[in-house]
Formats: structure tokens, sequence, C-alpha cells
């Protein structure tokens, strides 16, 4: 099974695609336009891939945030890679939308943990430091508070 993350935001997705592909360690022949289609890998582990979601009214996001994504990313880890290495990519590519793009976001694993939230312009990132030590911190561009946030059972 792959460990997969999700970027879920209300901006565009064009908007999301080209600040992830000037953000991220992509080959020379990968434009926004890939991650918009077929997705591709960056050279330090993780697929990316955005697309604009049609979430059901009953999505966690939208039930339990409170916001209706209009781009979703997938963020694949590679397996036979360094694991924390890729996540710390992850949250790099997250911040780097968050500091380019407002509208609410949520960046999480799976919908069963939520790494960083974006609501109302404020941001929280989880207080368990084992998701989010301090090197990861370092890549958030903008202000946060530590706050613990779930969807629901």
């Amino acid at each position: 099974m792959a460990i997969s993350y999700s970027l879920e935001i209300a901006a565009p997705a064009a908007d999301v695609a080209r600040v992830l592909r000037a953000a991220g360690s992509f080959a020379p022949e990968v434009t926004a336009e890939t991650l918009l289609t077929a997705g591709a890998a960056t050279t330090d582990g993780p697929w990316v891939r955005v697309v604009e979601p049609t979430p059901k009214p009953w999505h966690p996001v939208i039930t339990d945030l409170g916001f209706t994504p209009t781009a979703s990313v997938a963020l694949r880890l590679d397996k036979s890679e360094d694991v924390p290495a890729q996540q710390d990519s992850v949250v790099r590519l997250a911040s780097a939308v968050l500091v380019a793009l407002p509208g609410d976001a949520v960046l999480h694993r799976e919908l069963e943990s939520i790494w960083l939230l974006r609501r109302a312009g404020s941001v929280t990132a989880n207080e368990d430091h084992e998701l989010l030590p301090p090197q990861r911190l370092a890549y958030l561009g903008v202000p946060y508070v530590r706050e613990t946030h779930a969807f629901a059972e």
C-alpha cells in the first residue's frame, strides 16, 4: 500500500499546479500541465498530481472542516526511497502553495491525520512533534500555531 498525502485547497487547480511546478524538484520536461494530467515524480521521491475534485456533500473536508476544495493534490511517497525525507518534501511543497495562494486548505494523510490546516487565513500545524518536527516546521513560510485537528470518526 502506498503512503499518500493530500493537499486540498479552495484555489484554482491550474494555479496550484503552477506553484508546485515552480517549487518542486521536477525533471525539466515536467510542466504544470503534466501535473494536471498524468502527474510526475519529483527528483526527491514524491509523485505529485493535481486534480479538480468533485467532492460529495458528505466529504469530510466539507463536513468536518467547513470548506469545499476546488483543487486536490495527491502526494504519493516512493516506498523504496527515504520516507522521512519525502515527508519533508511534502511539507515543503504544501507550504509553497500556502504561501502563494489564498484559500482554506488542509494537508492530511489519507483522511486520518491532519498535518496542516488553514481556515480564514490562519494556519495551524499538528502538535505531534513526530509528524511535524522542527526541521519540517522550518519549511513553513507562513505564521502558524500548533494545534491538532482531526476528522470526525
